[in-house]
């Protein structure tokens, strides 16, 4: 059965570090930005513009290296400027107001942040998945989404607002503080800092909303997790997954350098339209031409392309065919999504005889079609199962659920 944690119930809250406490709305936050950025935020509380670079890069140490989220810890900054900082700024993690469990090891987080202007409070979900040799954190750009794509649960919620730098960024550091994934918080001072062994080794941008409508959020979060001398993800394992916002694609692979895939689902622009709607403004034609002309494509850097498997709808040998013949000269592979039931969809997901049958005949023509194994499922944390509101869904509609998965399992 899965594990639900309810966060905000003392009982059910584990022992926790600062990264549990609330982050204050009205100081500025030093987490997501650039090292300039850092460096001129100390400028303004009075460190002399001689010593803010050297200050700045401590901070960046201690932030991304070691996972401090209380300046009290930075032990080789002076106890002055440690109330500065206190003072202004803030490096508190967001709360988690929920953890579930999955069966299959699966874990999905509800993280708070603060409000934003005249905004309100928002919550958004964050998905670790471990596998043998790899653990992938499914990170969000935006509260809700703006794309509606017909078969995806978080299309249905509307867009709240972009979420920032400091806030994609969070989400990496408070998973890595969940699973003890900062084990160097206590090195001593002037000792080698390992940077092997994480849990976390993977970050997919295919979370809640749309990565390339929060382009410059998500362009300086990304820039900083795989920055060497911090979080230090490769870019190789580094995914922005996007619907197709075509002009941003090419300045993706320019800026961040990160992998690709596209959310295509569809070989024609009239099922697409249906499925993925941001393909009336940026037909197949024009997202095709933008995969082609992505810097530094090649073969061992490939384009991965998501379909999602709807029964009767896009599983035939026919719309195969046109997959090949839509993809044809493209370094691609082809990620084969079981379709994951949410209550109120209008779809169900294709016999697993027909999901095979169609993998076959991708892989005979060339191309690596792997199936995506579902996980999460049980706590609406698989691929477009994401919604800031799905733990709070009425009973009558996990029934509901539940019986959708009773009945694939029929099948």
């Amino acid at each position: 059965m899965p594990v639900s944690i309810d966060l905000k119930n003392p009982e059910d809250r584990p022992v926790v570090t600062a990264s549990q406490e609330l982050i204050d709305e009205q100081k500025k936050p030093l987490i997501g930005l650039t090292r300039a950025a850092l460096a001129e935020a100390l400028t303004e509380i009075g460190v002399p513009a001689k010593q803010s670079r050297m200050r700045a890069s401590q901070l960046w140490h201690w932030l991304y290296i070691r996972g401090v989220s209380d300046f009290v810890r930075m032990h080789n900054i002076s106890k002055d400027l440690r109330g500065k900082l206190e003072d202004q700024f803030t490096i508190a993690r967001p709360i988690i107001t929920e953890e579930q469990i999955s069966e299959d090891g699966t874990r999905k987080w509800l993280m708070q942040f603060p409000a934003r202007g005249a905004g309100r409070p928002v919550e958004v979900e964050t998905v670790y998945i471990p596998e043998e040799g790899r653990g992938t954190l499914c990170v969000s750009s935006q509260v809700g989404c703006t794309l509606t794509c017909s078969f995806c649960h978080t299309g249905t919620q509307k867009l709240v607002r972009n979420l920032t730098s400091e806030e994609i960024l969070a989400q990496v550091m408070v998973a890595r503080d969940r699973l003890g994934d900062f084990p160097d918080a206590d090195t001593p001072m002037g000792a080698i800092v390992p940077e092997t062994g994480r849990k976390i080794s993977n970050i997919v941008m295919m979370g809640m909303g749309e990565p390339l409508y929060n382009y410059e959020n998500v362009r300086d979060a990304l820039l900083i997790a795989s920055d060497g001398d911090g979080l230090a993800l490769s870019k190789r394992r580094i995914t922005l997954s996007t619907s197709g916002v075509v002009p941003y694609i090419r300045q993706t692979g320019e800026d961040i350098g990160c992998g690709l895939a596209i959310s295509l689902h569809a070989t024609n622009d009239e099922l697409r339209n249906e499925l993925v709607p941001i393909n009336k403004k940026y037909p197949l034609k024009d997202l095709m031409e933008a995969c082609r002309t992505y810097p530094g494509l090649s073969n061992a850097k490939r384009i991965t392309f998501e379909y999602v498997m709807l029964k009767g709808v896009n599983d035939s040998l026919s719309d195969g065919r046109e997959l090949v013949r839509l993809l044809k000269d493209i370094p691609a592979k082809i990620n084969l999504i079981p379709f994951n039931p949410w209550p109120g969809s209008p779809y169900e997901c294709s016999d697993w005889e027909t999901i095979e049958r169609f993998a076959e005949f991708i892989n005979d023509n060339g191309y690596a079609s792997p199936i995506r194994t579902p996980r999460g499922r049980d706590i609406l944390a698989a691929c477009g199962q994401l919604k800031s509101a799905s733990e709070r869904l009425r009973k009558k509609n996990r029934l509901a659920l539940e019986a959708m998965m009773i009945a694939g399992h029929g099948e």
